[in-house]
């Protein structure tokens, strides 16, 4: 049941027809996993937390440093040094106490992944590396939990929905396969503030959809981001039978 306070809170959101109490409902009763708490995972956490999601699981390894203030939102120069989870836990607190959080401290291997996967409803990679990536995408086909996944680097951005409860849904891996040699990271290339921003704050769109039930998702679909000449592109992306992921029946 919502409450007399989480009915205010969350009224803006309860006045669309598509959400409605029901779909607050939902939200309150989702468990979703962030993996990152960085440039992405920054929007998403703070959006998840106002909408109301019911429980948070944030992971992450990394401190505060100063050159992440130019675009981590959910960290501020106090932070400086201090785990970014526990930095996120104490921002996301005070912003609705209402949510329940879940620290996921350290770097997560294949089983302690497995695990936090296997907890929740489901998963946003809000990660800066390709093998996270990787192993994050294997983690949810193999409990068949829906993924949201975002990337960003220089004026570039993209992002995409996985769902392996569908059959018609490819996986990260059907996409990238294995993935560059030369694989950039923002410390390396640079990347512009409101970029991440804007893709974090559309992964968290796309987790409110699924967990809430409305409109349609990111599925078989990636959407580019040029944020220099402010355009968006959207790619179809169909799941490959052959891949070593989810081909033949997701990992089953």
């Amino acid at each position: 049941m919502l409450t007399d306070q989480e009915l205010l809170r969350y009224s803006r959101q309860i006045l669309l027809k598509q959400i409605d109490i029901d779909g607050q409902r939902r939200l309150k009763a989702a468990r979703v996993l962030i993996v990152g708490l960085g440039g992405l995972g920054s929007p998403v956490a703070l959006y998840l937390a106002a909408a109301g999601v019911g429980e948070l699981h944030l992971a992450d390894f990394d401190q505060v440093d100063l050159t992440n203030l130019q675009r981590q939102i959910l960290h501020d120069t106090p932070s400086i040094g201090r785990a970014k989870v526990d930095s996120a836990m104490a921002r996301l607190a005070a912003l609705n106490p209402e949510v329940r959080l879940v620290a996921q401290c350290g770097a997560l291997d294949s089983d302690s992944l497995g695990t936090a996967v296997a907890a929740v409803d489901l998963v946003l990679d809000c990660s800066d590396n390709f093998t996270t990536r990787e192993a994050v995408n294997a983690a949810c086909v193999a409990a068949r939990k829906p993924l949201v996944s975002g990337a960003a680097i220089r004026l570039e951005g993209q992002l995409s929905v996985f769902d392996p409860r569908r059959d018609d849904s490819p996986c990260y891996h059907c996409l990238y396969g294995h993935g560059s040699e030369a694989e950039l990271t923002c410390s390396e290339a640079g990347v512009v503030g409101p970029l991440v921003g804007l893709v974090g704050s559309l992964q968290a769109l796309e987790a409110l959809k699924l967990l809430a039930g409305f409109g349609e998702p990111l599925v078989g679909r990636l959407l580019l981001v040029d944020a220099l000449g402010s355009r968006f592109r959207e790619l179809r992306v169909k799941r490959d039978p052959a891949c070593v992921v989810c081909g033949g029946g997701h990992g089953e």
